[in-house]
Parts: structure tokens; sequence; C-alpha cells
């Protein structure tokens, strides 16, 4: 409640808890390399699926774990953002054949659990947590319904993110169901017919289900929007075709499922992975604090630590890597879909490139107020290009694109390199992409340029009738002239933009008499 004003300041409509169910942060997993008892941070192990977290209450002495919980959702909503809880269904914290008795394996465990048909007594698991949940079980069907259904009617939260969600598609012996029971009650059920439905599209036995995910509510989180943008980012070459199916709300992977751009969940970075600063800091992750001898977490992350690994006193190192930050924040606003950022990244917050922090309740995952106070220029301009995503419906149209023309015979998307009409689909070692998107009802013509070459290039602009190109953004300039408040457009007085190494540019066409 304290940070809503951050919060608003910002411009966040959405936040999504990380899970809030009771679970156990006592129990010790293992021991860090210092001998620090490490211990379950993030809550992905829950036993209390009704029950607020104890460990969140400010006053769990006197026992106002609800009350807390709805006082903050009540604060939040005064503020105009809507409560989006992580919600563990996939799995439990009753673990495999091995594990505690805490109430499923004692009340029904052939109807909670996979279980191995040659030896009832092991588990499957398609979690990597020692067992899988039987979400299209009836009996566990009704249980996680009336379960999400509880924390709507008596606690007014507004959607939900469903952790591993394709593990709750499978049914008996664990193979993919193509009508979950679960997921269609969850799509269907009246209680929860006005709140947002998430799925993490994947699970840990080798299930991915990103386009293709079961029903038509569902709104997925797009892996391969994290992906491609990271790579295109750090300058892989020969990605523009992938990136330009992610600017347009990734039609390749929704369309044929025949659901819009807003069912996809855009985001560079989450609580799992590298944050946003590390992604431009680090070309390795560094978990050794885990305890694991750095084999947890994603080895691959599509990183690049703009040339030293770790913090750097270079001035150039930091600039090219605020720079890095500001065209992947550009990139994640300017595309259709949802944007989705991770708490911290807007001023720079690192986890000294720990990619798997789940277990570090510590410096490494605490957010870094402080930091906070003293980042203002990556602060600042998350702020504003937020606000730029909001002033062009262009960016938050819920359609793909279809060459559609508007009154001024603009396309709604024209495709570009260089050079106009040649955007380079075919060309191995292209790194620049640019596109031309015409306005609808009373939006302005905008061109996007995005040279991810190390070198500056000189990019054709195409001309519309009685109109001018003014720059509104432009990574590669200074702060805060980066990007412009309306009014404070700066004309474009030639026909090409020269648009330098590893920068992203976005143009307005403005009537002529702005510049006369």
């Amino acid at each position: 409640m304290e940070k809503i004003p951050e919060l608003q300041r910002l411009g966040i409509t959405a936040v999504e808890l990380l899970p809030v169910f009771d679970f156990d942060d006592t129990q010790v997993l293992r021991t860090g390399p210092d001998g620090t008892p490490l211990r379950n941070y993030w809550g992905y192990d829950p036993y209390g699926f009704f029950a607020p977290h104890t460990g969140y209450c400010a006053e769990p002495h006197l026992a106002h774990h609800i009350t807390e919980f709805r006082d903050m959702v009540k604060a939040l909503h005064r503020a105009g953002i809507e409560v989006i809880l992580d919600v563990v269904f996939n799995h439990t914290s009753e673990g495999n054949e091995y594990g505690p008795t805490i109430s499923f394996r004692g009340a029904a465990n052939e109807a909670y659990y996979h279980l191995w048909p040659q030896d009832r007594s092991r588990y499957m698991d398609f979690t990597g947590c020692g067992n899988a949940v039987n979400a299209n079980h009836p009996m566990v069907t009704k249980f996680i319904l009336e379960c999400l259904e509880y924390w709507v009617t008596e606690h007014h939260v507004d959607g939900f993110r469903f952790d591993l969600a394709s593990e709750m598609s499978r049914g008996p012996m664990g193979y993919e169901m193509a009508v979950p029971p679960a997921l269609w009650a969850i799509e269907l059920s009246q209680v929860l017919s006005e709140t947002k439905i998430i799925a993490e599209p994947w699970d840990g036995g080798g299930l991915y289900q990103v386009g293709r995910f079961p029903g038509k509510r569902w709104a997925q989180w797009n892996g391969p929007f994290r992906d491609d943008v990271r790579r295109f980012v750090r300058g892989d070459a020969g990605l523009v075709g992938e990136i330009a199916s992610r600017i347009g709300g990734s039609a390749d992977l929704f369309f044929p499922q025949q659901v819009l751009p807003t069912n996809s969940i855009n985001f560079v970075t989450c609580h799992d992975g590298f944050t946003l600063n590390d992604l431009v800091s680090y070309n390795h992750k560094h978990n050794h604090a885990n305890g694991e001898a750095n084999a947890d977490g994603a080895h691959e992350n599509f990183s690049w630590n703009c040339g030293v690994e770790g913090p750097s006193d270079s001035e150039e190192v930091e600039r090219l890597r605020v720079r890095q930050i500001k065209n992947l924040l550009s990139v994640l606003m300017l595309s259709r879909g949802v944007p989705m950022l991770l708490a911290g990244d807007e001023f720079r917050n690192s986890q000294q490139g720990n990619n798997n922090a789940y277990c570090q309740d510590n410096e490494v995952s605490w957010l870094d107020w402080e930091q906070a106070e003293k980042e203002t220029e990556v602060r600042s301009f998350t702020e504003r290009v937020i606000a730029l995503r909001k002033r062009f419906k262009t960016f938050r149209e819920p359609r793909f694109f279809t060459e559609r023309r508007n009154e001024r015979g603009i396309a709604d998307v024209t495709w570009h390199g260089t050079r106009l009409d040649c955007p380079g689909w075919d060309d191995d070692e292209a790194r620049v992409l640019a596109a031309t998107l015409g306005g609808f009802q009373g939006d302005p013509d905008l061109h996007l340029i995005m040279n991810m070459y190390h070198l500056g290039l000189d990019f054709e602009l195409p001309d519309i009738d009685g109109h001018r190109w003014y720059r509104v953004l432009d990574t590669a300039c200074g702060a805060p002239r980066e990007l412009l408040a309306p009014g404070q457009e700066e004309p474009i007085e030639a026909d090409t933009f020269h648009a330098h190494g590893r920068s992203v540019v976005l143009l307005v066409a403005l009537p002529d008499e702005k510049g006369t």
C-alpha cells in the first residue's frame, strides 16, 4: 500500500502478485556456500489455498490476515489498479513419495495426484517439484474452481496468473487433453466471467502450448516475444520477420487460434530469470549462492553484458547499458499485446547475475528502494514510455495488422528496412526493421525505426501529403531529450533519418502548419 503512489506515477494499471496462498517459509531447502540457510522465498509451494500467507501480514499475531489483504486490494482499487494473483495448482508442497503428508495425500491421494500406473506409490512429476496435481479429476476441478471463486467473491481480486498452466491440461496418465475440464470450467464460470485469466502456457514436463492453449479467454505469457526481442536487441541477425510478428501482436502464434493480440502477455523479463539490468550486464548466470553449483536456472538467457561481466566503472559501458534498457522497454511498449514489467526494472534493480533467486530472501532478491531514489534516468524513461504507449491507440489496438487503409490512404502497417518497402525478410544479416503505422480514429500516422546494428544507418522516410515528420523518441539521445512530450516534438527536415547504432526511433506525422 505504501508504494501505490509509485505505481500510479509510473502508469501501472494492474499488479500481479507472486503467490499469496499460505506456504512454509521456515523449511530449510539447503545451505548456501557461505552457510546461509536457504528457504522458499517466492511462495510457489502452497498448502493453504484459502488463506493469505502469514509471513506477509503486518500483524499476524492478531489474526488479521484477511482484513489486511482486503485493505490492500481496496487501496489498489481506489488508485485504479487491478490485482492479479499468481496461483499454483500444478503441484503442492507435499512433494514426492518421500514428502510430508499435509492434506491431499492423506485425504484422496489417487484423486489429487498423477501416480505411475505400474507403481501407485510413486508420483509422476511434470513440474520439477516432486508431484503433479491431477487437475482434471472431477473432485480436483471442483476444488480449484471453488478456490478461485472464493478469492473473487470474498477478496474482490481481478484475475489470476496460473503457474505452469499447461500441467492443468493433462489428463489420465499425464497425457495432454484437447478439452481439459479444469481449464474450461475456469473459462466458463459465471463468477469468474469478469476476471483476467492468464496462463504460463508450458510446464516442467515439456508440454509447450504458447499460441494453442485450450480456450478463448485465456491470455498467455508470450515466451517467444521475450526470446526474440532479447536476441534482436542484443544484435542477433536474421530476426526481422520474427520481430515484425511480435510487434504486431504475434499473429503467427495467436491468429490460428482465432484469438486477439490482447491474448498475448508481452514481456522481456519476469521474476523467473535475469532482471532487466542484469540482462544487459551479464553474459552468464551467477547462481552459486543457491547452493547447487550454478546448475540451476536457465542456461540460455539471450543476454549481453555490453563488454564487461557484471558491474562496471566504465562510463561508455554504462551509457550503452542504459540505452539497451531503453531499447528493450521501447520495443515492449510499442508492441501490440499487453505489456508486463518486472518490479524493480524501472530503477535497474539487480540480482547480481542470479537468474533463479527463488531461495534468496536477502539483498539478492529484495527491491532496493535506495537504488530507486538514485536511478532517476531509467525511472523517468519508464514512466514516459508507458505514457507514450497510452498516447497512441495504434499500439493498443486489439487486432492484428490487416493492411486496411485510413482516410489518408496509409495502411495500418507497411514494413521497411533502411530503404522503403524493403524489409529484408530473407536477409540473414539484417539487424534493422522499420514500419509506417497508419493512424485511425483520430490517431496520427507513425514511423518506427529499430537499428540494432552497431553502426548508425540512414533510413528513408515515406512522404505523407500535407504532413511533416517529427521526432518523438530516439533512445540514442541523452536524457531527457530521448523522449519528447506532446508539443515538444522536433521536426525532421530531410527525407531520411540517421538512426544511431543500437537505437529505437519513433516519428509522428503532423500537419505542415505546425512547422510553419
